[in-house]
């Protein structure tokens, strides 16, 4: 294992590990969560049919990183309450809780979304 690498096999530990004990279904689907350096994406999954639901990224979103990722969750929740989704189960793809990832949560909340 390169030391390069040794980050990003580290967070796919993580995320196998968090995945083996959570799923999605059409009632109650999976919002995914991935970041990059330069943007956040949000996917709500259904994983019984393998189908994604709806998707929000940040890639077209101004503000600061904590913002952009707030108003990804807001979009989210919105198609999502198109979709008559009220509950989902959080996916945070082995990154921690904190930063983006939690301001992203949080703009689901506000949304309407429950977890």
């Amino acid at each position: 294992m390169k030391n390069s690498n040794l980050k990003k096999t580290k967070r796919d530990r993580r995320h196998a590990r968090i995945r083996s004990k959570l799923s999605g279904t059409a009632e109650k689907p999976r919002l995914a969560v991935f970041k990059s350096n330069t943007a956040i994406y949000a996917q709500l999954i259904d994983d019984v049919s393998q189908k994604t639901l709806a998707s929000s990224s940040s890639k077209n979103i101004k503000g600061t990183p904590l913002e952009a990722a707030k108003e990804v969750g807001l979009n989210l929740a919105k198609k999502a309450t198109g979709l008559s989704i009220k509950k989902i189960v959080f996916d945070r793809g082995g990154f921690i809780y904190t930063g983006k990832v939690r301001a992203l949560a949080e703009g689901a909340r506000e949304g309407g979304l429950s977890f």
